[in-house]
């Protein structure tokens, strides 16, 4: 025999929820939103560099170099797989990238010194990046775009090396040298690099943007055919993977 009791105002028949089933619901919520969080911060901008501009950044190396499009501008490099390596090498990623010398065995700024000091500036308009310093006197990428010891100065013969920090391109700013080569890979081939030293103003024009494993020492190389300029950044954005290679020769002074 059944029973059917109205209940009182207020009464429910849901059971009431004690403090540590709270906290769990509350915990899962927070660590839903920092997973979704984390994929759009981090994740979406390394996919949509892979899909988007990793394609036309052939992976070069000196087993078999690729087709040099600056033939399109006018310019006849030298074979990469001829140049020399005489540079150090490049080592692995578990160091503090924002110090340049640990890109580098510990030997490299010894065998590389320059005879003096190099200060200059370099600008890229289509980037916002307008007479960011660049030295040789020190390594700390946090301060200001690093000349590699031993490469060619601004306006000589030969390749002018200039190491720049990059962080993920939402955090771009062309004022803060961490994030200062962020987007360097949305640059094309055919735009101008400006470079200002002791009161000259160089125009360099991109002809090759592409990428190298980390042990590739050919843009480092110098050769004394042309007035060469080479970035490097690694990439993709964010990580120590791959190294950014942007090639530009001086235009006619």
């Amino acid at each position: 025999m059944y029973r059917y009791v109205k209940a009182p105002p207020g009464y429910t028949l849901k059971k009431s929820r004690s403090l540590g089933q709270n906290l769990r619901t509350i915990l899962s919520a927070v660590f839903l939103t920092t997973g979704i969080a984390t994929f759009t911060t981090v994740a979406y901008p390394l996919i949509s560099y892979e899909l988007k501009y990793a394609p036309r950044l052939t992976v070069h190396n000196l087993l078999s170099p690729a087709v040099d499009p600056s033939a399109e501008l006018g310019v006849v490099p030298a074979a990469r797989a001829q140049e020399p390596t005489f540079l150090p090498e490049m080592i692995n990623t578990t160091l503090d990238y924002t110090d340049a010398s640990v890109w580098f065995r510990s030997n490299s700024q010894k065998n590389n010194v320059a005879t003096t000091a190099r200060l200059y500036t370099l600008s890229i308009n289509s980037l916002g990046i307008a007479n960011a310093t660049v030295r040789s006197d020190h390594t700390d990428l946090k301060k200001t775009l690093i000349h590699y010891p031993g490469t060619a100065s601004p306006g000589e013969l030969g390749n002018t090396v200039i190491f720049g920090h990059s962080v993920l391109p939402q955090f771009f700013d062309p004022q803060n040298y961490v994030s200062i080569f962020s987007t360097l890979h949305t640059l094309e081939v055919g735009e101008d690099i400006l470079i200002s030293d002791e009161g000259a103003l160089y125009t360099y024009k991109i002809y090759d943007m592409y990428e190298v494993t980390p042990d590739d020492l050919s843009p480092l190389a110098q050769t004394y055919d042309r007035r060469r300029l080479t970035l490097i950044t690694c990439t993709p954005p964010g990580t120590y993977l791959r190294r950014l290679i942007i090639k530009a020769e001086l235009q006619d002074i």
